[in-house]
């Protein structure tokens, strides 16, 4: 199956099946993800290059497979391109726009990271179409277990609120999560055991930031019906 979904170009077989979006925008070919987490990696360094910018070092083993020179991975949910293979790992160079809007200037040595390459066209989307654009970060209020599943509550800033709904999808430091509870200025999402075992942010506190996108089709929405209602 395949179509058009805005400007883009979309083949596979719907959410269970293979799938993998290309863009035909100036931008040139764009890679999509699905929030499911292949493995936490672990920062090596985060310095400053020659350049002013900053380059990242992440060590990882299974997420290395396959990837070439000018891959996209995502990092805690941010889509970065790979810009040299050390061969424990990638390492990658940070804009101070990524910087700014994200947490990955509150990385240590030895933090972990979720890790995710792009979709291949014969790939499963597993958990919903994550573009590795981060909308903003938002701040862990509190975690309560229940059995043996965690209730993280999230507070974030209510521009993003807007669009985050009950039952919707959301991407937490590149995690897809199902959103349970929400109110003015947080939400609330669980997540299983095995959940907790295959990713990055329950070894952080309380109060950590964490990294937020939120379903891209409302914000499609809300443009739409702001033009009609221009016009």
């Amino acid at each position: 199956m395949f179509g058009f979904v805005g400007d883009s170009l979309w083949f596979g077989r719907g959410r269970g099946g293979a799938g993998r979006r290309i863009c035909k925008g100036a931008g040139g070919v764009r890679m999509v993800f699905t929030g499911i987490v292949e493995e936490v990696g672990k920062v090596k360094s985060l310095d400053k290059n020659d350049q002013g910018g900053v380059d990242l070092y992440v060590a990882a083993s299974s997420t290395l497979d396959g990837v070439v020179l000018g891959d996209s991975i995502s990092v805690n949910g941010t889509c970065l391109t790979v810009t040299s293979l050390p061969g424990d790992g990638f390492t990658f160079g940070l804009a101070p726009e990524t910087m700014r809007k994200t947490n990955l200037g509150d990385l240590s040595k030895e933090s972990g990271v979720n890790l995710e390459r792009s979709l291949q066209a014969n790939g499963r989307m597993g958990g919903h179409i994550v573009q590795g654009h981060v909308d903003g970060t938002g701040t862990i209020d509190k975690v309560e277990k229940e059995e043996d599943a965690l209730w993280y509550t999230i507070k974030c800033d209510k521009s993003m609120m807007k669009y985050i709904v009950p039952k919707g999808y959301i991407a937490v430091d590149g995690t897809s999560l199902t959103v349970c509870d929400v109110y003015d200025d947080s939400f609330t999402f669980t997540m299983i055991a095995y959940t907790q075992e295959h990713v990055a942010i329950t070894a952080k506190p309380i109060g950590a930031r964490v990294n937020l996108e939120v379903d891209i089709t409302g914000k499609y929405i809300e443009k739409l019906i702001a033009a009609r209602l221009d016009a």
